[in-house]
């Protein structure tokens, strides 16, 4: 009988299951894990903080198609708690992903050991990660971990993609255990089939879409991580049917492509809102239909289904319907069923369907808009003008260039004005939106993937959150350009702020009444990375091609004036807002105005009674 420590068991469990790259913060509860790690042909990268190492292996999961999870190792304690915000942020993107804690001796379970949270009950610290995780596992016994972790990569994968945790007493790493455990399971690889969308549906989808007078696409992030993407192409090329997007699902379709229209909801443009309320048949795929997509599902402002049949395909059940009056709905695999449509509109429709008044509004719209950037695009203003800083980077970064973007204009600027090419190319934070996510989130994309150039794009606000990914960029070469939009400011909020109460307090950053931010370039300087402190628009561009041709970490600081995102949807926290004094109507925060689709009816008898009295 062969036995073997048990951390090194794990080691070869990772290994058998296609794991690469671990990234993690040490502790002593994790020493063991490590020592089993230190040899393998697992690459560790080691942060300053576990929010680093969550948010990394989030974009390493997206930077791989979300085909493999992204592996997280966290000491107990502040360790777990550190790592809850980066972990959470996956759970709402639904990006696979697998954390690793370790935890207090077995024998020390209920004595109130170092480090170890129990204020309400004893060995139970992991159960903080309940609302947000898949599931979570404390394993008390060696002989049921290969289990647990099998059933834990699995889950991550399957169904709804998302994160677990597998909680270890630090003791039972240094076991000893029969090695046929984990070599049962090590061996018990079965293809795990996803759901797909009988021929009837796909059919019947595929006829409405094409008998349609008006009808669109809108595909979501599952789309991307389903690797669906070329199917949603040539689905809407072979019935010639207009391409809104999400979001989490931009680059679902090349930007550049006749059909591509857009992003809807609050940071979408005029012409995408329009036409999505127009559509008279919707098929919406892999997405939540989540409030800023979906202009907090006000009607009129985004959406009007109904009388917009919504079709709407979704791995996880409890996003059908959750929102909308749904005609049609399926719990599948977005590429299975964008497969079982393509195929069932060539069988019916072998000649397609062609909608030419359709393309030549959707360019003269896109001319339109794109001639509304061009003086802020060429504006040789300094501090720079954050559209000119979007339009010399898509000049310079590859087609199949990574952006990774944080929040603010970072991430609400992209979306709707900066074209992408590939899928998955866009990363974003879209369920959470934390604050710091891509700092961290390019190192996972950029160890993902190696040949490809990856810029992260940061306020200066998230860049000051933790500025700690430049230390691991340096250790392990990761050749990421850090890109940070310098407006002194939390400017997103600050606008909000000034335009509802007319004064910025607690959102700008000063020093001596003066605008104030830190030296970005010379913070990467002092980690031992490049940096570039940009003092007029027309060094920017130049800047940032020698930092991405040179192929290692750098950082640019460039001042960018606090220009709001242009928007023309609507989201309901601007109409909660209210002054003291003001006479403010309510109207549209009003219970009657936002009650979803199935309480249409309550509405009506309310309505009816307003009548009587």
């Amino acid at each position: 009988m062969a036995k073997d420590l048990v951390a090194y068991q794990l080691v070869k469990f990772l290994e058998s299951r296609g794991v690469e790259n671990i990234f993690g913060l040490c502790g002593h509860t994790v020493i063991g894990f490590l020592d089993a790690l230190k040899n393998s042909n697992i690459r560790y990268i080691s942060v300053r903080h576990e929010q680093i190492a969550a948010h990394a292996a989030d974009g390493y999961a997206r930077g791989k198609g979300c085909t493999v999870p992204g592996v997280v190792m966290t000491h107990l304690g502040p360790g777990l708690t550190n790592a809850t915000t980066g972990v959470a942020e996956a759970g709402l993107n639904s990006i696979p992903m697998v954390v690793i804690s370790g935890d207090v001796p077995t024998c020390y379970f209920g004595r109130h050991p170092h480090q170890e949270v129990n204020m309400h009950a004893d060995a139970s610290q992991y159960e903080i990660y309940r609302p947000f995780v898949k599931r979570a596992w404390r394993v008390d016994h060696a002989e049921l971990l290969p289990e647990v972790m099998d059933k834990a990569f699995r889950l991550a994968v399957t169904g709804r993609p998302g994160p677990v945790l597998v909680d270890i007493p630090m003791d039972i790493f240094s076991m000893e255990l029969d090695t046929r455990f984990f070599d049962e399971r090590i061996r018990n690889m079965p293809e795990l089939p996803k759901p797909g969308l009988d021929e009837a549906t796909a059919e019947k989808i595929a006829t409405m879409l094409a008998e349609a007078k008006d009808p669109v696409l809108y595909p979501g992030g599952g789309v991307i991580s389903s690797l669906a993407a070329p199917l949603l192409k040539e689905l809407a090329e072979h019935l010639e049917i207009p391409v809104l997007y999400t979001l989490m699902g931009k680059g679902s379709i090349p930007d550049d492509n006749p059909l591509a229209v857009g992003m809807t909801g609050f940071w979408g443009t005029e012409f995408n809102n329009t036409l999505a309320m127009d559509a008279d048949v919707m098929l919406a795929v892999g997405t939540r239909l989540s409030e800023a997509d979906c202009s907090s599902w006000y009607r009129g402002e985004t959406f009007d289904i109904p009388p917009t049949k919504l079709i709407h395909i979704d791995i996880n059940q409890e996003e059908i319907g959750r929102n909308f009056n749904t005609v049609i709905g399926a719990i599948c695999d977005a590429k299975k069923a964008l497969e079982a449509i393509l195929a069932a509109a060539r069988r019916k429709y072998p000649e397609g369907k062609r909608r030419p008044e359709k393309i030549r509004a959707i360019a003269e719209a896109k001319a339109k808009y794109r001639a509304s950037l061009v003086d802020a695009q060429t504006s040789g203003r300094f501090p720079m003008r954050p559209e000119r800083i979007l339009k010399d980077l898509r000049d310079v970064l590859p087609r199949d260039g990574y952006v990774v973007a944080d929040v603010g204009w970072n991430k609400n600027g992209v979306g709707q004005q900066f074209d992408i090419y590939e899928p998955g190319t866009f990363v974003a934070p879209g369920g959470l939106c934390t604050m710091g996510y891509g700092p961290s989130a390019a190192l996972g994309v950029k160890i993902a993937n190696p040949d490809k150039k990856v810029v992260a794009l940061i306020g200066d606000g998230g860049m000051g959150t933790n500025v700690s990914p430049f230390a691991t960029g340096a250790m392990d070469d990761v050749a990421v350009v850090w890109v940070v939009m310098n407006n002194c400011a939390f400017g997103t909020i600050a606008g909000l702020e000034r335009q509802h109460y007319d004064h910025q307090f607690g959102t700008t950053f000063m020093r001596d009444g003066e605008a104030y931010s830190p030296d970005f370039a010379a913070i990467g300087e002092a980690y031992g990375i490049k940096g570039y402190k940009i003092t007029k628009a027309e060094d920017f561009k130049p800047a940032l091609k020698e930092a991405l041709d040179s192929e290692k970490p750098c950082v640019i600081d460039v001042r960018m004036e606090n220009a709001p995102v242009v928007t023309w949807g609507c989201w309901n926290i601007n109409d909660i807002y209210r002054r003291r004094g003001e006479d403010k109507p309510w109207r549209k925060w009003q219970w009657e105005d936002i009650t979803p689709w199935y309480m249409e009816e309550v509405r009506e008898q309310k309505m009816r009674l307003k009548k009587k009295q």
